[in-house]
């Protein structure tokens, strides 16, 4: 039995502050369970809310629903933005929004399998009528690529001896639970590695999640689309929970800011592209000490906000 979809909205005021503009269509990528939607709301905004996981739909829907009728949920990738707002007749955004954290909710649901914390069926799947899952991945992928997702997603430097151990274990028997698996990650990590720094697991995991979900390989295009789809004076604002997305979100900023897509060894522009945005946030924004006390969580979330200029 899956309990109340929770989640403690991070950077809330921040990313309501810098984006909304006053009344227009606000499409808010990751619903989630609705927190900065509400905001909108509240405000006199209409709120097109996207999410490929029913329970964050249906939590949203009661939540958004004691606040105002305007606003319109669709369950999709954030990766469809375009098509989305065709089908619904919108050209413009006045203001888009996207949290690329796992909700409290995922993590604390042991049945999804997101969390390293609890023991659960090895799943990770955001939208759960998805075909690929975290089991597939660890019982399906060989050594190599095992190594390639946990070195390239988690940044982790024991990459190549836990997916030796993944393998070596599966042989005798699949690896099947959350519990399994960050066993075989803590034998594979040596014992000095393990007593410094985060869960030995946790890198590993982000991994998992990344590929399951393939969080990564539609981030740079949606940004891109974002910029196409926002009105000129319309913000954006996207909160990024680890470096990978980071660097992502800033360099995606940053080429739609220059507007050239010349190759950097040409001494002049030659591509004729015009700047799509303006950054406004130079440095991201962080979440205060007191947010972070209130919501450990919260501590590596980083805000960055762009405004459409065509």
């Amino acid at each position: 039995m899956e309990g109340e979809f929770k989640h403690v909205t991070v950077l809330k005021n921040e990313m309501i502050d810098g984006v909304f503009r006053g009344n227009g269509i606000y499409v808010d990528l990751t619903l989630g369970g609705g927190g900065h939607s509400a905001e909108i709301l509240k405000r006199g905004g209409f709120v097109v809310g996207i999410d490929r996981d029913e329970d964050a739909l249906h939590a949203a829907e009661k939540r958004l629903s004691a606040i105002s009728g305007n606003f319109k949920l669709v369950k999709s990738n954030f990766s469809d933005l375009k098509a989305v707002l065709q089908n619904l007749g919108v050209k413009k955004a006045d203001g888009i929004m996207a949290d690329l954290g796992v909700s409290s909710y995922q993590l604390d649901t042991a049945e999804r399998g997101f969390s390293y914390m609890h023991d659960a069926p090895l799943d990770m799947r955001m939208d759960k009528s998805a075909g690929l899952s975290a089991f597939d991945v660890v019982n399906g992928y060989s050594a190599k690529e095992l190594e390639r997702v946990i070195k390239n997603y988690g940044e982790e430097r024991w990459a190549k001896r836990i997916a030796e151990f993944i393998v070596n274990t599966r042989e005798n028997k699949k690896i099947e639970t959350t519990g399994e698996l960050v066993s075989v990650i803590k034998a594979a990590v040596p014992k000095g590695a393990r007593q410094d720094g985060p869960h030995p697991a946790k890198r590993t995991f982000q991994a998992l999640r990344i590929e399951v979900n393939g969080e990564l390989t539609v981030l740079e295009q949606t940004v891109r689309d974002a910029a196409d789809v926002l009105a000129e004076g319309a913000r954006m604002g996207i909160i990024t929970f680890h470096s990978l997305e980071d660097r992502i979100v800033k360099n995606t900023f940053r080429q739609l800011e220059s507007g050239c897509t010349c190759p950097p060894e040409f001494p002049v522009c030659v591509c004729g592209g015009k700047p799509k945005i303006r950054i406004i946030t130079r440095k991201p924004l962080l979440p205060s000490e007191e947010e972070i006390s209130e919501n450990p969580r919260a501590r590596s979330a980083k805000l960055r906000i762009a405004e459409g200029v065509s």
